[in-house]
C-alpha cells in the first residue's frame, strides 16, 4: 500500500504522461534501498522503464502504420532457399545501416520465388529498430499520388510520404502505368533519390523497365535514380515455391494405388 506522498507522486507522473516511471517506481524504490544504490542509479533505472515503455509503444504503433503483412517475416521465411549471395545481403540488411546512406533495395524474380516477403521480413526488422517504414502495392500508391495531383496536393503528400525511413513498393511490375501514372510515380522516385530509401519488388528485369515508364528516357532517369546507391537481390534463378507447394500438396492428396488383387481361386465343390 503506497503512503499519500507516494500516490501523489503517481498521479503527477502519470499528469506528465510518465506512465513507464509511474508503474515502477515504487518497487525499483524498495530495490535501490536494498541494494544501497545511489540516488543517480536510482534515477537512471526509473528512467530506463520509462525509455523501454517508449520504446515499446513505438514499436507497437509503427507496426499499425506500416501496412505489412503480419504473417511475412524471417520467422516464416525459409531463407535458405534463397542463392548464398542473397542470403549474404540479406544478412547484411538486417542491421538496418542502409537507411542512414539512403540505400534502395531491389528484389527481381519471377511470381512466386519470395519478393514480397522478403521485403515485408526486412521492413518489420526496421520497424524493431525504430524506423518508420510504409509497405504498398504500386498500383495503389500510384492511385493515392494521382488523386493527390488531381487535388492540387501533391507536394504535400510526398512531404507526408517523406517521414517513412524507407517505402516498400510491392509488385511494381504488374502495373501498366499510363503517362499520368508514370509521371508521379517518376516524382516519387527523383524526390526520395539519395534522401530515402525505397524498397522494390519487380518481375521485370530492368531491360523491360519501359514497360512501366514507357518513355525510353524517363525509363533510363528512373532506373538510374534507383540503382544509383541501391542493392540488387538476384532472384531470377528461382523457381516458384508457391507452384512447388502445391504440387506436393497435389501428389500428397492423391489416393496411394491398390495393390493388384489376386483372382480368386474357384470354389471346388466335394
Amino acid at each position: 500500500m503506497l503512503e499519500a506522498p507516494a500516490l501523489d507522486l503517481r498521479g503527477m507522473l502519470r499528469t506528465l504522461h510518465l506512465t513507464g516511471m509511474a508503474d515502477n517506481f515504487a518497487d525499483l524504490a524498495l530495490k535501490a534501498a536494498t541494494a544501497h544504490l545511489t540516488y543517480e542509479n536510482y534515477l537512471a533505472e526509473v528512467v530506463q522503464c520509462e525509455c523501454v515503455l517508449r520504446a515499446q509503444r513505438r514499436i507497437a504503433r509503427l507496426l499499425r502504420q506500416s501496412g505489412l503483412p503480419a504473417e511475412k517475416t524471417f520467422e516464416t521465411l525459409q531463407l535458405t532457399r534463397f542463392p548464398l549471395v542473397v542470403q549474404q545481403q540479406v544478412e547484411h540488411l538486417r542491421s538496418g545501416a542502409f537507411i542512414g546512406d539512403a540505400i534502395n533495395i531491389v528484389a527481381v524474380g519471377k511470381p512466386g520465388v519470395g519478393k514480397s516477403h522478403l521485403l515485408a521480413a526486412l521492413g518489420r526488422e526496421l520497424i524493431l529498430q525504430g524506423k518508420a517504414v510504409w509497405w504498398t502495392s504500386t498500383a495503389s500508391l500510384v492511385q493515392r499520388l494521382l488523386a493527390a495531383k488531381r487535388d492540387l496536393r501533391l507536394p504535400q503528400e510526398l512531404k507526408r510520404l517523406d517521414r517513412y525511413a524507407c517505402l516498400i513498393l510491392d509488385d511494381i511490375g504488374y502495373v501498366q502505368h499510363d503517362r499520368d501514372e508514370m509521371e508521379v510515380l517518376f516524382t516519387l522516385l527523383a524526390e526520395r533519390y539519395e534522401r530515402r530509401s525505397v524498397a522494390i519488388s519487380t518481375n521485370l528485369v530492368f531491360s523491360e523497365w519501359e514497360r512501366i515508364f514507357k518513355d525510353p528516357m524517363t525509363t533510363l532517369a528512373a532506373i538510374d535514380r534507383v540503382v544509383h546507391h541501391s542493392v540488387i537481390l538476384d532472384l531470377t534463378s528461382m523457381d516458384s515455391y508457391r507452384a512447388q507447394e502445391a504440387t506436393i500438396r497435389q501428389a500428397a492428396s492423391l489416393p496411394s494405388q491398390e495393390a493388384p488383387r489376386l483372382p480368386r481361386a474357384p470354389k471346388v465343390t466335394v
